[in-house]
């Protein structure tokens, strides 16, 4: 029988349920918090447990938020005509670092998870343009259109964000779907 130090495989464990991290990365960052750095792992401890305590959801749109309402939809400043649909919180995390989007967010989860009396407020707050930046998949396809045809007696414009080759990736490492994607929705140069 291995000797092994409880504690410390519980948090080899622990670190390795998160997305991304391999048995390897969990045990470096163990043995790192553990043996090499004490107050780094503490303000990490202390930090996840003050995130899990205080962050929710934005009451409005889904949105991670300390508050009732997440800093986008208490900016009164934001452009309330346009909503911008997403599948996950962290997806407005993401557009909101590009600075490009001003618009207001929908976190719509999924079709079985869409909360379709909320979507539908917040279309009637005045919005004029529904975007949809949901990730290229079939399953996305039909959300859009699923939620096209609940919004129709709206006037309302939809689109979707490009999608296609990634800048500075080689064709071949490019999925058959955002290749086919590239080519049909290609633009004049």
């Amino acid at each position: 029988m291995k000797p092994k130090v409880e504690s410390f495989e519980n948090l080899v464990e622990a670190l390795e349920a998160l997305p991304s991290i391999g048995k390897k990365s969990a045990r470096r960052m163990a043995y790192h918090m553990v043996m090499e750095d004490h107050f780094a792992a503490m303000k990490i401890a202390h930090a996840i447990e003050r995130a899990v305590e205080r962050v929710g959801r934005c009451e409005r749109c889904g949105a991670m938020s300390e508050d009732e309402l997440c800093p986008v939809c208490a900016d009164e400043t934001r452009d309330q005509s346009l909503l911008c649909l997403v599948e996950h919180p962290a997806d407005i995390q993401q557009i909101e670092s590009s600075g490009e989007y001003t618009g207001t967010y929908f976190v719509v989860g999924s079709a079985q998870g869409l909360d379709e009396g909320r979507l539908i407020e917040r279309v009637e707050e005045g919005v004029e343009e529904i975007i949809f930046a949901f990730p290229p998949s079939i399953a996305s396809d039909g959300l859009i259109l699923y939620i096209e045809e609940k919004l129709k007696g709206y006037d309302l414009v939809f689109t979707k964000i490009a999608q296609g080759v990634p800048t500075g990736v080689s064709l071949e490492n490019v999925d058959m779907l955002s290749l086919s994607r590239a080519l049909q929705e290609r633009v004049k140069v």
